[in-house]
């Protein structure tokens, strides 16, 4: 595509244009710069001697002045034939507001954008103006065609289903989110399949209250506007796999969260009892890794939620990436969310992260391409709206340093009540500028001889928790596919966590608390104790 650029009547402020002409040329487009304050007649001229497909000015000098010179232009375009261009502006919040009300300049930049907006209207919106292009619908596409930004991801789901369409549409309009994740209410996820199961007064509690097929299709239908986000949904807690299919058929699913454990008497957030529904979960995974749908296998952060040590939650990554890739997955999303349990020092986070991240790529190959996903956990969300700002702003800048392909964002409203579009884009906002100023470079963590130290020492300690697992049965890396073996690894403790006592069928019984700014395995008199330590009372107790 070719693009000329200009600054027009007599406005001689040029070097917001030419990083404009300059953006456009590492994206592809062929430019050419015709200088600064163009009179009009000037700027209609060379708009007829090089025929572009693109024609970007910028005006930053005045309202009024601004529209008398578009007045004119657009008069002679019409009389000469040209408004069948793509015109772009670019200028002040004051003059922007002057070029929105004309009808044949089609994209309008005042200064509040960040980097990524501006290249994804180049590589996306302008192409697509031209017919040439749109936005790619498939996970590993979708990133390749935004980077080296991340993807950005939220989820919505209000009380009513008509409330949550109208936010999905806002959303897809504003172009700032490539992902948007539904959330449906607990009935759905469910009892969707057994809708004589639900309990009409729980309508609506955590999410929307989808109840049919269709109900699926129109929130899809939806998101098909402004620059086309990839759609995804929560998954369902029983039906597994009839729910993988349901989110294919109907939402073109980006990709499915299933867990290995969860959603069982682990949590109770199904009457699933444990064994049957890792047996179940396995199915739902290698359900949608045959039939080319990306997983997310959701455990790490599951068992960090309920106050798991860094070694734990680091173990969970490694066995479900190592079960989705036996189970015939492809393409692996790893979630990264950050500060959790409460209290983790950024450069403690890190540290296990890195752990995380490396022993999960390990298992990384030509046919199975592992996507890494950040986001804020929602245990260090305050209540307060400013310090929820300012907290998505702080874990957005140093998750960067994970090199992350998506960013969850966490509205910060989420601690409150549930986040509308307009709650979501100020979000959003937030996130981007940590992520573009984090991507101007960041020092690398591993630089720093005491993250790097307990990186190794995080991995070591994960690897222990494996070969416990693994020796519950035959020693082999297959053991850790058996559903029996892995619901006794839960039942004797070697996956434990202190939040899961009284109600669960792990056991609860170990102890953890913030030391150092990491989450550590404690005695009862609060003493750190080794993984090696913890593993040998348990499997000493086992063989008893």
């Amino acid at each position: 595509m070719k693009m000329i650029g200009a600054s027009i009547g007599s406005c001689v402020h040029n070097v917001g244009l030419l990083n404009f002409l300059n953006l456009a040329k590492e994206n592809g487009y062929e430019t050419l710069y015709i200088g600064s304050a163009v009179p009009i007649e000037k700027l209609v001229e060379e708009i007829e001697k090089h025929d572009p497909d693109v024609v970007a000015m910028s005006y930053r000098l005045g309202a009024e002045a601004l529209r008398n010179l578009l007045q004119t232009l657009e008069h002679l375009l019409k009389e000469r034939g040209l408004l069948n261009k793509t015109y772009i502006f670019g200028g002040t919040v004051e003059t922007a507001s002057v070029a929105r009300t004309f009808n044949f300049i089609s994209k309008v930049f005042d200064g509040t954008e960040e980097m990524d907006e501006i290249v994804m209207f180049l590589r996306g919106e302008a192409r697509k103006l031209q017919r040439m292009e749109i936005y790619p619908q498939r996970l590993g596409e979708r990133i390749k065609f935004k980077s080296p930004f991340p993807l950005i991801r939220h989820h919505i789901g209000l009380q009513t289903l008509e409330e949550t369409i109208k936010e999905i549409e806002k959303m897809a309009d504003s172009q700032l989110l490539d992902v948007i994740s539904i959330a449906p209410d607990q009935n759905c996820q469910q009892f969707f399949f057994e809708p004589e199961k639900m309990d009409p007064k729980q309508d609506g509690a955590g999410g929307a209250p989808i109840r049919t097929k269709e109900d699926f299709v129109r929130s899809y239908q939806a998101s098909r506007r402004g620059n086309y986000p990839l759609v995804r949904c929560y998954a369902g807690t029983r039906h597994m796999v009839e729910f993988s299919k349901l989110l294919k058929e109907t939402l073109n699913n980006a990709w499915a969260a299933i867990p290995l454990m969860w959603y069982s008497d682990l949590d109770r957030r199904s009457d699933r009892p444990l064994l049957e529904a890792i047996k179940e979960n396995m199915e739902a995974i290698r359900w949608n890794g045959e039939n080319d749908v990306p997983v997310e296998v959701t455990d790490s952060h599951q068992w960090a939620l309920r106050l798991a040590h860094d070694a734990v939650e680091v173990a969970a990554a490694y066995l479900a990436t190592f079960a989705a890739k036996k189970l015939g997955v492809k393409e692996y999303v790893q979630q990264f969310m950050l500060e959790t349990p409460m209290g983790l020092s950024p450069k403690g986070d890190i540290a296990k992260m890195m752990a995380k991240r490396e022993l999960v790529e390990s298992l990384a190959d030509e046919n199975f391409k592992v996507y890494r996903m950040i986001r804020t956990g929602l245990m260090s969300m305050p209540a307060d709206p400013d310090a929820a700002k300012g907290q998505i702003g702080v874990s957005m800048f140093y998750g960067m340093a994970l090199e992350p392909h998506i960013v969850h964002v966490v509205a910060y409203c989420e601690s409150v009540k549930r986040a509308t579009a307009k709650e979501i884009i100020e979000s959003v906002k937030i996130a981007r500028r940590a992520i573009n100023v984090a991507l101007r470079g960041l020092s690398d963590p591993l630089a720093d001889p005491w993250i790097r130290g307990e990186k190794e020492r995080i991995k070591e300690e994960a690897l222990q928790i494996i070969e416990a697992i693994k020796s519950l049965g035959g020693g082999s890396d297959e053991d850790l596919l058996n559903p029996d073996l892995l619901f006794e690894a839960v039942k004797i403790g070697i996956l434990d966590a202190p939040a899961l006592k009284g109600f669960s069928v792990a056991k609860g019984e170990v102890r953890t608390a913030i030391i150092d700014g990491q989450c550590r395995c404690v005695d009862e008199n609060g003493r750190v104790i080794s993984e090696k330590e913890r593993l040998a009372k348990i499997l000493g107790r086992s063989h008893e």
